[in-house]
């Protein structure tokens, strides 16, 4: 690849991995609710989910969306549920200091994380819009590939961070029960108000 070629597919990845979305309120409201710490394996679990809908985009996997409509209602109503349901928990989140010793709650984990990437849309839109505009034909398509994944994961990674730290400089900010209480609800809403956009094509 051109370096040209890979500025732009740089700045196309960063931009669609560090814009809000389901990804980055969650890493902004765990950031928030449990520290950077207990908030790396929710990065992890989306950066690595990520990946795996690249490589199903790259190799021909996500065609399926394409042939068969229902299986991709399916996900959709799927991703709907799930979103909702991190939403109700999210705004239902608990008031506690990130400096105290033991902080109340379960963060999410690398596996569900990593799940949500296939229920999430803009993963899907990142995916096969970096394969079908920036992968090259004929020998040349494995080292694209390639080239696009590791731009995918640096590119996410840092999206991540900022959204994390983002959230624990809130968290650190938010010093009583009434400020959590309206911040947890504004990321709930927030959250929820993303599932709209998954029925948008």
């Amino acid at each position: 690849m051109t370096v040209s070629l890979i500025f732009s597919l740089s700045t196309f990845m960063f931009i669609s991995a560090v814009t809000p979305g389901p990804n980055n309120l969650l890493l902004a409201s765990s950031g928030a609710n449990f520290g950077i710490r207990r908030s790396t394996p929710l990065c992890l679990g989306i950066v690595l989910g990520m990946q795996t809908i690249l490589v199903l985009s790259a190799f021909g996997v996500a065609a399926l969306l394409l042939l068969y409509p229902a299986l991709h209602t399916g996900l959709k109503v799927l991703g709907s549920v799930y979103l909702l349901w991190l939403a109700w928990k999210t705004a239902t989140s608990h008031y506690k200091r990130l400096d105290t010793a033991t902080q109340a709650g379960t963060p999410i984990k690398v596996h569900q994380a990593w799940l949500l990437q296939f229920l999430n849309p803009k993963t899907w839109l990142m995916g096969l819009g970096a394969v079908s505009s920036y992968s090259l034909s004929g020998v040349q398509y494995n080292h694209s590939v390639f080239t696009i994944s590791v731009v995918m994961l640096v590119s996410s990674t840092i999206a991540g961070i900022i959204w994390l730290l983002l959230g624990s400089l809130i968290g650190r900010l938010l010093k009583n029960r009434h400020s959590w209480f309206i911040f947890n609800i504004a990321m709930g809403i927030l959250t929820a108000a993303c599932v709209p956009l998954i029925w948008i094509d």
